[in-house]
């Protein structure tokens, strides 16, 4: 019976907490959601459409995460595996981390200052995260060469999907 009610509780917890898969796989974004802004590094305000085009010709990989997020720390290492596997592959950060001052301590904390970094200082619901159905963290997307999305949702960079989209993108 012990045994049961532990079953019971794990299964209760893993539908209440778990990631929700959307139900659609979008294949573009909306204008509204390229407008959205987000804050660069230096603490210049760029729009999320500035970020993509920048990146234009070029296979990128945005990473959702924040560095409260266990999980998001837990799967840096997979992403910097995945970064060096695939290094004709852009790769930027999206932060989620509640205040400027957390964020730049997570960056140093866990040694990604010197990559491509950006915070949702507007907070968690904003017009692209609603948009992409952005409900948790990590999350990764594949924008294709033209910034469309070739890949909608995965919460592992080690998702074999991600490897196989990248490797379909380069051919």
């Amino acid at each position: 019976m012990k045994k049961l009610i532990q079953l019971f509780l794990i299964i209760t917890s893993v539908v209440l907490f778990a990631q929700k898969v959307p139900a659609i796989s979008k294949t573009t974004f909306s204008k509204e959601a390229l407008a959205q802004k987000i804050t660069a590094l230096e603490g210049k305000k760029v729009t999320i459409g500035e970020v993509i085009k920048n990146h234009e010709g070029r296979i990128l990989i945005i990473d959702f995460w924040a560095s409260w997020c266990q999980d998001c720390i837990l799967a840096l290492p997979s992403t910097i595996t995945l970064k060096e596997n695939n290094p004709e592959v852009d790769f930027v950060y999206f932060s989620l981390d509640r205040s400027h001052e957390q964020w730049k301590r997570g960056l140093k904390k866990y040694d990604i200052e010197s990559q491509e970094n950006y915070w949702f200082d507007e907070g968690w619901k904003n017009s692209f995260n609603n948009y992409i159905d952005l409900n948790w963290v990590p999350r990764f997307m594949v924008i294709d060469q033209r910034g469309g999305i070739a890949k909608y949702y995965a919460i592992s960079p080690s998702d074999p999907a991600v490897q196989e989209t990248l490797n379909a993108l380069k051919q």
